[in-house]
């Protein structure tokens, strides 16, 4: 049966080393190349996307070049920038594609803002770094220019600006979203985890806050009444012990295995970990299943059901 899948790629799958928009096309053409065979399976596609790397360019492209006439722009902003060059560049390549297989199909970039609650925890807390790496006294001075700016020493290899990473609440253009799906276009939203914003009366405010992109896919694929959940990562499966003699592949694994599995540390907090949990969430809420694996593990997935499939118990 053909499913209406939500399928969220990471930054890093579209900037390795090369910044340049050309590298950044041709490796988004690279990934178009496995995104399609989606559609070619006859599923209802919804892509969402990392940025991780560009907003970080982008952001020290922004420092450098500020002046008092020409300041430099916010970070929610910044996020909205970003989805709007990567969703061009994907929607160019996934049109090229789709021409080549004379598949009559559109696709539409939406600038997507994902809501957060205005009291969640981590604005007392900023811990996501964001930005280039700097010396204790360049982070000195950017606080006494932006007093706002919290900034942390990062693993001995300098300092970083970190700024709050909220939970999402809400989509907010996720029927407008819902409404291309209908329409048989292939929509790319949240990207970069969307643009946060709090609700104040009957206005939406942007902050200085970074998404965690698998949470915001996670939440989109709720609202929109996904059939299924994919998350694509370095890997063709999570595993545990990793990296160990006894290592293990997981393939079929329930919701309580891995609650259990993350209560023992299985999981880096700073990679496999939110994955794990916004499939556990996405489970839960809708009854159905989820996935984590590769892009070129897409083939294995479609066709012999690979990959590690997250069900409930």
């Amino acid at each position: 049966m053909n499913k209406k899948i939500v399928v969220a790629l990471g930054g890093n799958a579209i900037l390795s080393k090369d910044a340049s928009a050309e590298a950044q096309q041709k490796a988004l053409l690279d990934t178009a190349s496995y995104l399609v065979k989606f559609i070619e399976n006859g599923d209802q596609l919804i892509i969402s996307h990392g940025n991780g790397p560009q907003v970080g360019n982008l952001l020290l492209q922004q420092a450098s070049g500020s002046t008092k006439n020409n300041p430099e722009m916010p970070l929610d902003t910044c996020v909205a920038m970003t989805q709007g060059s990567i969703g061009y560049w994907m929607q160019n390549a996934l049109i090229q594609l789709l021409k080549e297989k004379n598949i009559d199909k559109s696709v539409a970039t939406v600038i997507t803002q994902v809501e957060v609650g205005s009291n969640d925890k981590a604005f007392t807390n900023p811990t996501k770094p964001i930005g280039p790496f700097m010396t204790k006294e360049d982070a000195d001075k950017a606080k006494k220019e932006n007093p706002n700016f919290t900034f942390i020493e990062d693993s001995g290899r300098g300092y970083r600006r970190v700024v709050a990473s909220p939970k999402p609440i809400n989509v907010i253009e996720s029927q407008a979203i819902n409404a291309l799906v209908s329409a048989g276009v292939v929509p790319i939203a949240v990207g970069g985890g969307g643009v946060p914003v709090v609700k104040q009366n009957n206005k939406l405010i942007g902050k200085d806050a970074v998404i965690d992109k698998d949470f915001a896919s996670e939440k989109l694929a709720e609202l929109v009444h996904a059939d299924q959940l994919i998350i694509l990562t370095a890997v063709k499966n999570v595993y545990i012990n990793f990296n160990q003699p006894n290592q293990k592949k997981l393939e079929k694994v329930t919701v309580s295995e891995l609650e259990k599995y993350i209560s023992e540390g299985q999981f880096a907090a700073g990679s496999m970990l939110p994955k794990v949990k916004a499939t556990i969430d996405f489970v839960k809420a809708s009854g159905k299943s989820a996935v984590i694996t590769s892009l070129d593990g897409i083939d294995d997935f479609i066709n012999n059901n690979e990959g590690t499939i997250i069900t409930n118990d």
